[in-house]
């Protein structure tokens, strides 16, 4: 388009998850509902977490940051989700500027929570005797304020290009919520700077975190195959179970997002995996972890028997 042939957008609109007016109903109780499911879902493992001292260890404190990202990744989405689906699909520019930032600084975060996660199992299995030390409350802060840091330096980075640019009369954006791809391709203005800075974002905040986890669980594989003891290793693999089911279910579905051919047909596959990434998976990680944790399932059943013991007397 022409220099001159454009004017400044003051708003965009969401293309949002269906174009048939008879799935919005259904979608709306179902989304709705798994909304609710992730509220109660993460923060009552946050609570949990801080009422039970049991649980007041470092792999718990990185589990309650993790579902504090959750949390929060979902109320950025998911609120604007099901106003769309009601009708309400224009969202401001400031708006839409604010939800892109939300949304990077919580998605970088979740990136790097489960590579210390990864690395504090890898302390707990390889190193146990050194585990106090080195994964002391002062490293686990240390830790946890890098992984918020990281997010949003990263989220800082990718907005500030973004208001950069100029934006056309064209204002559709196909995904039901703002974000990086979808908006280039509204762009007026050369959109190189974004392309370069994506990608180097990109390669260290997946790639480096990805080959943090693969490295921890090899090294935590050949600790446990030393193991003589098969109680050993089954609770060695029980401990670390519940992490790689998070970690495959979230990676994985990057990995279909962003590796997918740049057609009408991906851009469907793309929206529903979309879904998966934003909706579903913060609320499926308080399942995996409180389901396949015999840890939170004991301190979850002791918490509701001393309460039933107060009612009682």
């Amino acid at each position: 388009m022409a220099p001159g042939n454009h004017s400044p957008v003051t708003e965009f609109v969401l293309a949002g998850l269906t174009e048939r007016p008879g799935l919005r109903l259904p979608l709306l109780l179902l989304f709705l509902g798994v909304y609710v499911a992730t509220v109660l879902g993460n923060l009552g493992l946050m609570a949990l977490i801080g009422l039970s001292s049991p649980l007041h260890t470092p792999m718990y404190s990185f589990l309650s940051s993790l579902s504090f990202i959750d949390f929060c990744q979902s109320t950025v989405i998911v609120p604007r989700m099901l106003a769309g689906l009601v009708g309400e699909n224009a969202i401001s520019y400031p708006q839409c500027m604010a939800q892109l930032y939300f949304l990077c600084v919580f998605a970088i975060a979740e990136c790097h929570m489960l590579a210390a996660m990864a690395y504090d199992r890898y302390a707990a299995i390889c190193h146990p005797l050194l585990y106090n030390v080195t994964m002391s409350p002062r490293v686990c802060a240390c830790m946890v304020a890098g992984v918020y840091g990281v997010g949003l330096i990263g989220a800082t980075a990718h907005t500030v290009c973004m208001l950069r640019l100029d934006f056309c009369k064209a204002d559709i954006i196909k995904q039901f919520f703002c974000d990086l791809f979808p908006l280039l391709e509204l762009s007026c203005s050369s959109t190189f700077a974004n392309e370069v800075v994506i990608i180097c974002l990109s390669a260290f905040n997946i790639f480096v975190p990805a080959l943090t986890i693969l490295g921890s669980y090899l090294l935590i594989l050949l600790s446990i195959l030393r193991l003589r003891s098969a109680a050993g290793r089954a609770k060695a693999f029980s401990t670390c179970g519940s992490h790689l089911s998070a970690v495959l279910f979230f990676f994985g579905t990057l990995a279909f997002m962003y590796l997918q051919p740049s057609s009408v047909s991906s851009r469907e596959q793309g929206k529903a995996s979309s879904v998966f990434y934003t909706v579903m998976i913060p609320m499926l990680n308080p399942l995996i972890y409180s389901l396949r944790n015999r840890d939170v399932k004991t301190a979850l059943s002791r918490l509701l028997g001393q309460k039933r013991f107060s009612i009682k007397h």
